[in-house]
């Protein structure tokens, strides 16, 4: 067999061993959201505090964010990629979004104040929650890691139906 042949059947084999490891499970991430790395999907039923991919909704703040290349493109509704963020609050938590950062339960969390604008000058999309109790039925989704993550502060609350698999850190950067 020729060296191109050669390079040829391992190049289609890596294709394969990576769809199929996909297949099972493996998800990376190359966002700031969470350190870099590959993660692990498992069939776990959600919880608050779990790690989660969720498909976006086709709301005006995630239109904003897949035309300035804050999310990407994917196989979610509406041609978005899927988001890896942390269910920070689930049924029965009181949430608030305002200027000055998102509170749960009346405690304000690290690192959610919310940009009024991105680097490049562009206003970001703001919501304004107050005291809203969240159902049996919505997630607040947030990065408890990154302060500069494109989460809950620019988009709210979302229906827990959005959230399409847990996943645990397998091999990161951190």
């Amino acid at each position: 067999m020729r060296p191109v042949q050669r390079f040829a059947v391992a190049a289609v084999c890596g294709a394969f061993g990576i769809t199929a490891l996909f297949a099972l499970g493996l998800r990376g991430n190359t966002t700031v959201s969470y350190p870099l790395g590959l993660y692990w999907a498992t069939n776990k039923t959600p919880v608050k505090g779990d790690l989660v991919m969720f498909c976006p909704t086709n709301s005006p703040a995630f239109k904003v964010a897949k035309e300035r290349h804050y999310i990407t493109a994917g196989f979610c509704e509406g041609n978005y990629g899927k988001l890896m963020k942390k269910i920070l609050a689930a049924k029965g938590d009181v949430v608030s979004i305002s200027p000055d950062g998102v509170t749960i339960n009346g405690q304000l969390l690290e690192k959610s104040k919310p940009y009024s604008h991105d680097n490049l000058g562009r206003p970001m999309p703001a919501v304004r929650l107050s005291d809203y109790q969240l159902t049996d039925n919505e997630y607040l989704l947030m990065s408890d890691y990154s302060g500069v993550s494109f989460d809950g502060r620019y988009y709210g609350v979302l229906p827990a139906t959005q959230v399409v698999e847990v996943v645990q850190p397998l091999l990161t950067g951190d």
